[in-house]
């Protein structure tokens, strides 16, 4: 234990800098993502069945890949069209699709879950349909969303460590690094992993606060 704890103090600011990483780059997804995901949410529940075809095809296609592949071909395939992401942004990019397609379908599941007396009740006292679905319909599908919502971002924490694949120097390439110096492989892949516990942990507390919040109103 003495020596982990020596080899720790020299290894704990890489580390820290790879824990940084992964929930700087977790937070960014789970934010990018759940406005795109509402958007497309919102256009397979109201586009018309033409207009939301695209946006069907896009959720099909993104949830029937694995992440790992999504990862490798944000990175990849945009030099066909003369662009270079930088490791961090392709991941950004396949994770925040990843988190859309996530939270668009469930978006689209409360919405459709909604009776429909609402909506008739909001268009007979005048309501336009932004300020129905902002005052009336979006509020009652947050209260229904908020359990998958905190799952899909968990996910995408614990995803993010597919990352290393592209070079990403997030939580798990930093303690591969680390074991690779130090061969204290048990130790360091424990600290990896209660790291990422203690990150889902207080995502799980902060969707149990919201979920409270939201109920309670």
């Amino acid at each position: 234990m003495e020596g982990f704890l020596n080899t720790l103090d020299s290894a704990s600011g890489p580390l820290l800098h790879g824990f940084k990483l992964t929930v700087g780059i977790s937070a960014a997804s789970v934010v990018l993502g759940s406005l795109l995901g509402i958007v497309v949410g919102l256009m397979l529940t109201y586009g018309g069945r033409i207009a939301a075809l695209p946006f069907r095809g896009f959720v099909d296609i993104v949830r029937g890949t694995p992440v790992l592949v999504l990862i490798l071909a944000s990175f990849y395939m945009p030099a066909g069209i003369g662009l270079s992401p930088g490791p961090i942004e392709a991941g950004i990019l396949a994770l925040t699709v990843f988190c859309a397609t996530h939270v668009a379908e469930t978006l689209r599941g409360a919405l459709n879950a909604i009776p429909p007396g609402q909506s008739d009740a909001a268009r007979a006292i005048g309501l336009t349909f932004p300020k129905m679905l902002f005052y009336v319909l979006l509020p009652q599908a947050l209260r229904q969303i908020t359990p998958n919502f905190v799952n899909t971002a968990v996910e995408i924490v614990k995803a993010s460590s597919l990352l290393s694949a592209i070079g990403v120097g997030e939580l798990l390439l930093t303690t591969q690094e680390v074991i690779g110096r130090t061969f204290q492989t048990m130790e360091f892949y424990a600290l990896a992993g209660a790291l990422y516990l203690v990150v889902n942990l207080t995502i799980a507390a902060g969707g149990w606060w919201i979920e409270r919040k939201v109920q309670a109103r």
